[in-house]
């Protein structure tokens, strides 16, 4: 007889890190893999990770942009489990690589879904995730550094709200929440003001539903940590 699951599908939504096809953000500490130890030298393999906590798919903690922030290993895991929402804004970002994501793309979710859930996750799906490991992630040329993100007031109206309640994430597919030109981090600042982290450089966005599914933030949890490398699980609803 088999056991039931207590929970429903899981999906990955994290890329594999690899320091041969993870990109880097501009400026970030190289990605390293070094051989420690070999089964037919030592008996065993192991590598030794060199790579800084915001590279490859990874979350990001209130410290990363508050000095007054919490950090990775000051949040409770209740903020690690959230409900999750997918907004599809890949025409859009095809056809516009500095798109930000507005207040009328998710009212035209919510006309099509209902209310985004008090304290979700609020996934937006670029496209980004399918130019991993392809100089196209970064940008070339005078495309270069420029990626889609969420406008600022968008995050202000999801704030105001309450859909980013007394937790709640923003999540994307790209480096990050912010639009690859705004070198003020304005949306970050914005969602790291209380108790809300990032989920950034997510993968296989096919996979999650709108809406009906939860992701779970794994990953180690650094004392004093702005966030980690880390594996984000999306549950599928039964």
């Amino acid at each position: 007889m088999t056991t039931p699951r207590p929970l429903g599908r899981l999906v990955n939504l994290s890329h594999v890190h690899d320091p041969a096809t993870t990109p880097l953000y501009p400026d970030d500490p190289e990605f390293r893999a070094d051989l420690v130890a070999t089964i037919a030298d030592d008996g065993y393999y192991l590598r030794y990770i060199q790579q800084g906590e915001h590279t490859g798919t990874h979350w990001g903690a209130p410290i990363h942009f508050r000095a007054d922030g919490l950090a990775a290993d000051e949040l409770e895991l209740d903020d690690l489990l959230l409900p999750a929402v997918r907004i599809d804004v890949r025409q859009l970002c095809a056809e516009d690589r500095d798109y930000a994501v507005t207040v009328g793309d998710l009212r035209g979710w919510e006309a099509e879904h209902g209310r985004i859930p008090d304290g979700a996750a609020v996934i937006a799906w670029t496209g980004w995730d399918a130019k991993w490991g392809t100089p196209e992630f970064v940008g070339t040329g005078e495309s270069s550094g420029r990626q889609p993100g969420f406008a600022v007031e968008t995050v202000q109206w999801l704030l105001r709200t309450g859909r980013l309640g007394g937790r709640g994430a923003l999540g994307i597919d790209t480096f990050g929440p912010d639009l690859g030109t705004d070198e003020t981090y304005a949306v970050s600042k914005l969602l790291y003001g209380e108790h809300r982290i990032s989920l950034e450089c997510l993968a296989n966005l096919a996979a999650l539903p709108a809406t009906g599914a939860w992701v779970l933030v794994g990953g180690p949890l650094y004392r004093g940590g702005s966030g980690s490398p880390a594996t984000i699980f999306g549950i599928l609803p039964g």
